[in-house]
């Protein structure tokens, strides 16, 4: 016969962690108490979106699916405006963004900031609140995996009165008809727009493409006495470029 193989003695429990409690039952509360004494500063992203977790699964350590969406998407503001799609694949030691419920708690942690930092914009002077403005165009669009073109319509006073998605295309290219840009200024009664478009790849050097549409915006915006105020293109990691500052407007 063959010779048994020997059995392990059970492993000792981690300290603090008995059979009925395991030890990441601790470690939500220590984690709640710490947020709520010292705030945000004192949590890693990953602890931050680890909270998040905390209601997709009552039971399994959500630590490790935490710091693998991070991993895979960059960024904490990279995971909760990470595609549905892409969120649903995602496993880490058995723990899953399977189902429509745990995508849709991480997803409207994004749309809740995202509208939290366009309410700081919409409706007040766009020159007086300009970083605010460029931090919630870099929210929106940085994170984006295709072109986006976006319409910042201003009234006589310069107050943003309305934000609109015009246009969405592929990984490197939007179609932007100058016409619907200034119809629609035009049923809005704006006097300035600001053209924003976001790249991809990271990278906020305007093309010639780029270039060139704008001329066409501008030409078409200058017959019925609209202005083109700036277009801003939105990169990755804080990065963006202006037409206006480049002298290219």
């Amino acid at each position: 016969m063959p010779a048994e193989l020997p059995v392990d003695p059970p492993a000792e429990p981690p300290v603090g962690e008995t059979e009925d409690e395991p030890h990441y039952i601790g470690h939500r509360d220590r984690l709640r108490r710490r947020f709520l004494n010292r705030g945000s500063d004192a949590l890693e992203d990953y602890e931050l979106l680890e909270m998040v977790l905390f209601a997709v699964s009552a039971q399994r350590d959500v630590k490790p699916l935490a710091k693998a969406l991070i991993r895979t998407f960059g960024d904490l503001w990279g995971v909760v405006n990470a595609p549905p799609e892409r969120l649903r694949g995602l496993k880490a030691e058995g723990v899953s963004l399977g189902t429509d419920n745990a995508v849709a708690t991480v997803r409207i942690v994004g749309a809740a900031a995202l509208r939290a930092m366009q309410k700081r914009v919409i409706d007040r002077p766009v020159l007086a609140s300009w970083q605010a403005l460029l931090d919630y165009c870099a929210a929106a669009m940085a994170h984006e995996p295709t072109e986006q073109f976006r319409l910042l319509f201003l009234d006589r006073k310069n107050i943003l009165i309305a934000d609109e998605v015009q246009q969405r295309g592929t990984v490197d290219h939007t179609p932007v008809y100058p016409r619907e840009v200034v119809k629609r200024a035009l049923e809005l009664a704006a006097s300035s727009v600001i053209l924003v478009h976001n790249h991809p790849s990271g990278d906020p050097t305007p093309s010639r493409a780029d270039i060139e549409m704008t001329k066409e915006i501008v030409r078409a915006a200058n017959a019925v006495g609209l202005t083109i105020h700036d277009h801003l293109i939105i990169g990755k990691g804080g990065r963006h470029t202006s037409f206006k500052a480049q002298r290219l407007l």
